[in-house]
Order: structure tokens, then sequence, then C-alpha cells
């Protein structure tokens, strides 16, 4: 099952916003390209209304219009039009992300059938499948424009390969691999040093001051390479819970880790650029130590 970055936000309770809000949210309709699509006024209104209410609802008004002004809408609508099936909107869609999305699936997987089978396997959750009732649900439902829609897909590709590499590796065991000329290092190949040291002594800091239930969610997911379903079993939960919880997770990490580059001094543009291009594989950071603090189960 590919794991959810979020869960879909429209609802049917949306509320009336101050004047400042709704006025914003009618000029991003008209910046967004959505009439293009078949998608109306009101129908946009709800999407967005439904983010303010998800990542602003106790935030202040101000808050709220800075994040109406800071959504991408224009890929936001994309995947809407594509989620409620629209041609003109899968050609935009395969145009513009096609080729990056098989790139980066030969990068995870190292392999170029190997990888079109993984991207492949991504187009079909996104494209949507019938649920019981017959409607159909496309995994396009949960991007809220928060971010770039194809960082987004690239997440929720290497999740897809994350789970996939943990499952295959319970179903082989150790003598099958070695039959197939499985190698396993004694040690570990050198991490290359980051780029900018602040970016390290940033991301090393944050680590340090995370909280029990953060500590658990990100040891068990990367260290202990656990599917988000096992997490789920063991905290009792449903896997659509622990995945919105990693998606925010992963969101405030980035928040918190941007907040301490600006303290130490760097440029706001510049925090952006280092955040944008990081690589974990260029850190030279061991999260080890931070991550194994208070392993146990905490209230979820």
């Amino acid at each position: 099952m590919l794991p959810e970055t979020s869960t879909p936000v429209e609802g049917s309770r949306i509320p009336l916003f101050g004047r400042a809000i709704e006025e914003a949210i009618a000029r991003r309709y008209e910046e967004s390209g959505a009439e293009s699509y078949g998608i109306t006024p009101e129908c946009f209104r709800a999407t967005v209304a439904a983010v303010v209410i998800r990542y602003a609802a106790k935030g202040s008004e101000v808050e709220s219009l800075e994040l109406v002004t800071s959504l991408r809408v224009e890929e936001l609508v994309l995947a809407r039009a594509c989620s409620a099936g629209s041609d003109k909107a899968w050609d935009a869609f395969i145009s513009r992300f096609r080729a990056a999305l098989y790139a980066t699936a030969c990068r995870l997987t190292k392999d170029e059938a190997s990888g079109r089978e993984l991207a492949d396997g991504l187009y079909a959750d996104l494209y949507g499948i019938p649920n019981s009732e017959g409607r159909r649900v496309s995994k396009l439902d949960y991007y809220t424009g928060r971010g770039s829609l194809e960082g987004w897909l690239r997440t929720v590709l290497a999740r897809q390969h994350i789970d996939r590499c943990r499952t295959h590796a319970k179903d082989v065991s150790l003598d099958e691999q070695i039959e197939h000329g499985v190698c396993f290092a004694q040690h570990p190949e050198p991490i290359a040093p980051a780029a900018d040291g602040r970016l390290s002594a940033a991301i090393a800091q944050t680590l340090a001051d995370l909280a029990h239930e953060e500590r658990f969610l990100l040891a068990s997911y990367y260290l202990d390479q656990r599917t988000l379903a096992d997490i789920a079993r063991q905290i009792g939960v449903h896997e659509s819970t622990v995945s919105r919880k990693m998606d925010r997770l992963t969101t405030a990490l980035r928040k918190r880790i941007r907040r301490r580059l600006q303290s130490a001094g760097v440029h706001p543009d510049r925090c952006d650029e280092l955040l944008r291009e990081l690589d974990v594989r260029d850190i030279d950071v061991d999260v080890g130590p931070s991550l194994k603090q208070e392993r146990t189960v905490g209230t979820f």
C-alpha cells in the first residue's frame, strides 16, 4: 500500500473567513488557472479553505492570510483536476512531471526496469483506485499546495520504494540473499561533508530538541526501517494517522531547521536554497544518538 503524505483536505463544513482572506482566495483563483480545468470559484474556495482550516485554524488572521498567499495554487488545481479525471489536466501533468518521476525512480532503484515499474505503480495510485462505493480515490487528493507538487511526488515515490524494500527484505531469507549475490558492506560508505556546516549544526540541534513522540516516529521509520503499517499496528492506530503525523513532523522539522539557520545568520534566500537542495546523504550528522533516546511507545 502506498503511504499517504497527508489526508484529503476537502470537507463539507467550510466556514466564512474575514474579508481579507476571502478576497485573497478570490485573487488566488484568478491566478491559479482553475477555470481552464472547469473548477469553479466555489470548489476552489472549498479546497483552499480546508487547507487553511487544517494548518492555520488556531493561528491569527495574519497567519491564515500568509498561508493563502503562499499556496502553490496552480499546482493545487492541477492535482485536483487530475483527481477529478480531467484529460486536459492529465496531459499537462504527464508533460510536466513524467520524465522527472521516471528519473527519480531509476535513481532510487538503480535499475531502469525497476524504476519504471516503481513509477508506473505510483501513476496507478495517482490516477485513482475505486473504493467500496465505486468512487475513484486518487492519491493526488492528499496534496495541499503548501510545497511544490514535484517535491511532494518525490516524497511519495521514495516512501513507496522504502516500503517495497522493507517488505521484500522480510520475505527473503539471508541465505537467499547470499545466493543471489547480495553484498553486505563491512563498513558504511564515507559520508560527504555538508556544503554548509551551519546546516549540519542546525539539523543536529533540531534533532536534539525532539519531543518524545517525534523521536519515536523518526527512529521507528528511519532507524528501525519499519513501514508505516508496522508502526500503526504497534501503537494501535490507523496507518493514515501515522502518515499524517509523519507529514506534519517532517514539515515542522524543516521549519525548525530554517529558523535555526536564520538565527545563525543565514540569509532567508540561502536557507531556502540549502533546504531545497538538501540530501541527507551529504549531511555529516550522526542521527542515531538523538533518535535512540527514550524509544518506548508514546501516547498518540
